[in-house]
């Protein structure tokens, strides 16, 4: 079987990376693609996945983002047409779902993300099936077009895909990994007697953020976490774009880590005490590592909805709230054991959601 995965993020690197190793050695042809895009490109060569680069990412503005999608759609028509895959697999992209319907190849796609409507208009309609956590009522994607019976959903979260195979890895060869995370903060150069807070900060060109009406401002918070905190504890800041990070080095200039570099993410949260999150992925993979997180999200996730109700984070939405938190975690070190120890129990008992995909492409083959 050829198999065409469009591959357009940090998380989706991750996420897809299982998947791609499995159908490789089941003798399947896969091609990835990707865009211009800094923190896939970058994390891409971490991972070691080979990704084909058409297009770029189209940034904040409305025209260029039209203009970018336009132009990866004429690119990779010419490429997929091709390669003629048997089966295309992505999260939601909408070129891979415009040219994938256009070639009348079946499209799997995976979303947790109802709120990003944009994408959601532009691809989930357009799916031969949607992967989805179950937390997220149907109701969030059948308003975008999609059938009820097109939607297949696993009780888990989409960092499980990698969580449990990076535990059975860490399991196996502990003391080699612990070492890959004092690598890392040795070659950041951050003091280890004390505790690190590391923040990352939201997808700012994304249009569910740059066109809506926001309900906190991260800046905000993060600028008190800093105040607050800076002279005792390690604040990293983890930027997304590269006019953040010369936005953000300059905002905090000497009392703040800005990481300029892309690191693996993973490895970076297992040398954390806490994190605070204005995104998603990095968010949920915090909450089920039990390290103590916050989540200081703009928008309404329905994954933080989850998360807050099982107890694995917290949400702050004013300067009193975050700093209150912060010195909560940090003086409660027995209830971050009993964190710890209560993450644990629900990633065990999550499903896998790339087990659920190759179970389907393999029943359906």
């Amino acid at each position: 079987m050829r198999i065409w995965f469009d591959i357009l993020t940090p998380k989706q690197i991750m996420f897809f990376k299982p998947a791609i190793d499995i159908l490789k050695k089941q003798n399947n042809e896969i091609l990835c693609t990707s865009r211009n895009y800094r923190e896939a490109n970058e994390l891409s060569k971490i991972r070691k996945l080979d990704l084909l680069i058409v297009g770029n990412h189209g940034g904040a503005d409305l025209y260029n983002k039209l203009c970018e999608s336009t132009n990866r759609i004429m690119e990779l028509l010419k490429i997929i047409h091709n390669f003629s895959p048997d089966l295309v697999i992505s999260f939601s992209s909408p070129e891979a779902s415009r040219v994938s319907f256009g070639l009348g190849v079946t499209h799997l796609g995976f979303n947790d993300s109802p709120h990003a409507e944009a994408v959601a208009r532009l691809s989930v309609p357009l799916l031969t099936k949607l992967f989805s956590p179950s937390m997220i009522p149907l109701s969030s994607w059948t308003k975008y077009g999609i059938s009820s019976k097109n939607v297949i959903r696993y009780n888990g979260l989409d960092p499980v895909a990698w969580l449990h195979r990076h535990n059975n890895t860490n399991n196996a060869n502990s003391s080699q990994n612990n070492n890959n995370y004092v690598d890392i903060f040795e070659k950041l150069k951050i003091d280890q007697s004390k505790k690190s807070i590391l923040v990352r900060l939201e997808e700012s060109k994304a249009s569910y953020i740059s066109n809506h009406k926001l309900i906190v401002k991260p800046l905000h918070l993060v600028d008190s976490i800093v105040k607050y905190f800076n002279k005792k504890y390690n604040i990293l800041i983890l930027c997304r774009y590269s006019d953040q990070i010369a936005e953000i080095s300059k905002r905090f200039e000497n009392k703040a880590i800005v990481l300029t570099d892309v690191v693996d993410g993973l490895d970076l949260l297992k040398n954390i005490d806490i994190f605070i999150g204005a995104g998603g992925t990095m968010t949920a993979e915090s909450a089920l590592l039990g390290i103590p997180t916050i989540s200081i999200a703009p928008v309404h996730f329905y994954v933080d909805d989850y998360l807050q109700k099982t107890g694995l984070i917290k949400r702050a939405f004013t300067v009193s709230s975050i700093v209150s938190i912060v010195n909560w975690f940090l003086d409660n070190e027995d209830n971050c054991r009993l964190l710890k120890k209560k993450a644990n129990k629900i990633l065990t008992e999550m499903e896998d959601p790339i087990d659920k995909l190759i179970s389907y492409i393999i029943s359906n083959a």
